[in-house]
């Protein structure tokens, strides 16, 4: 089969940047040296590049799992041309048909099923017709028009962002190539193959906690690198979520980032999946995974029946839970909130209360009965 035509210009500018970023970055570190500002605005442009990419290119406008001023959506066109990922038209047209292709190796612009190399970059090395310009898919952006003046004015933008920017920071330090080399070259390849690894780690290692639908993976790992981003089964199962860590342990800064922007008024209509259904997703892919690992074990109909009776107990918890939890947070609403007398709301308090402590018992139950099943099979012989 005849490999596609060689993009001569991705090929020679993700070859030669990482070239001279190996090889021109330590010869002035070793001859020069960088100082603590050199190495802050390397980090500082880092993360500009880094939320602009995941909390505009990405939730914002590929997902739209929220709104944002334009004064954030404009900072936002600024970064995405410093991250040199392309325009944010382009960008999301190739996310929106990955979501609506994934792991398909024909439609899917960067499918894991590939490999790492073809996911990572290589699709951007060729004219896969894959990869094809499509903008049907993203008519909706092609109204907005910061993403209008970023498409017509790209090439201006990503000479100013990635030359400009750090050599004017660099000037004002004294140190003009210092800058380039640090905020400008050394940023701009870290930051490109930091977004790359999750169009490839995070589709191939990691844990399929909601859903197996698709290979993307939940990476915790690599959501420290990532900004959040590694939480990629979680996404790809709840796509018009604004957060991919859910959990307030989860360490995703884009997820804060956007928190903060509507707390400050920037940002609006945060969009978030419902508990339950996050929660019967989870519970769905536990039971399956348990009912094929134990299905071979000696007096299997025994404890898959065990299994399948504390199945519906916890989805009969989890429903109760959510429908005391509607009723509570209905409650509390200030359009309900004077309609209840005030022993009516304690009343549905201590329900809402009480389902939530019999769904943490079940719960409990549940991962007790999963660690006995995985000790028996692991105590059963091969």
């Amino acid at each position: 089969m005849q490999k596609p035509p060689i993009n001569w210009t991705n090929t020679l500018l993700f070859t030669l940047t990482p070239l001279f970023a190996l090889t021109l970055v330590p010869y002035y570190g070793l001859t020069h040296g960088y100082d603590a500002y050199e190495w802050g605005v390397f980090i500082v442009l880092m993360g500009f590049c880094g939320m602009s990419i995941t909390a505009g290119y990405h939730r914002l406008w590929s997902h739209k799992t929220y709104k944002a001023h334009p004064v954030i959506r404009f900072v936002f066109a600024l970064g995405g041309a410093c991250a040199l990922q392309n325009d944010v038209l382009h960008w999301a047209s190739d996310h929106r048909r990955h979501h609506a292709h994934v792991d398909n190796d024909d439609k899917d612009p960067y499918s894991a099923g590939r490999g790492f190399w073809f996911s990572h970059m290589g699709w951007i090395l060729r004219e896969y017709e894959s990869g094809k310009e499509d903008f049907s898919n993203v008519k909706d952006l092609q109204r907005d028009p910061i993403v209008r003046w970023q498409h017509k004015h790209y090439l201006a933008l990503v000479l100013l962002m990635n030359i400009g920017l750090p050599a004017l920071l660099g000037y004002l330090h004294g140190d003009v190539i210092a800058g380039i080399l640090l905020g400008g070259l050394l940023r701009l390849v870290l930051s490109q193959h930091v977004t790359w690894l999750i169009n490839s780690i995070a589709h191939m290692w990691g844990r399929q906690t909601y859903s197996d639908a698709s290979s993307a993976r939940d990476n915790p790992l690599l959501a420290l690198v990532t900004y959040g981003e590694g939480y990629h089964n979680y996404h790809h199962t709840f796509q018009w979520d604004y957060r991919n860590g859910i959990k307030w342990w989860h360490y995703d800064p884009t997820k804060w980032f956007i928190r903060s922007c509507a707390f400050l008024g920037l940002a609006s209509d945060l969009k978030r999946c419902s508990p339950i259904v996050i929660e019967s997703a989870r519970l769905d892919m536990q039971y399956r995974h348990a009912a094929e690992k134990y299905a071979s074990l000696r007096n299997a109909d025994k404890w898959l029946q065990r299994l399948e009776t504390e199945y519906e107990q916890l989805k009969s918890s989890l429903q109760t839970w959510a429908q005391h939890r509607q009723s509570w947070y209905e409650a509390k609403s200030s359009e309900l909130h004077e309609k209840w007398s005030h022993w009516e709301r304690l009343q549905l308090r201590d329900s809402y209360r009480e389902a939530k402590y019999r769904l943490k018992l079940q719960r409990q139950r549940w991962h007790a009965l999963l660690e006995n099943f995985s000790s028996i099979a692991a105590a059963s012989p091969a």
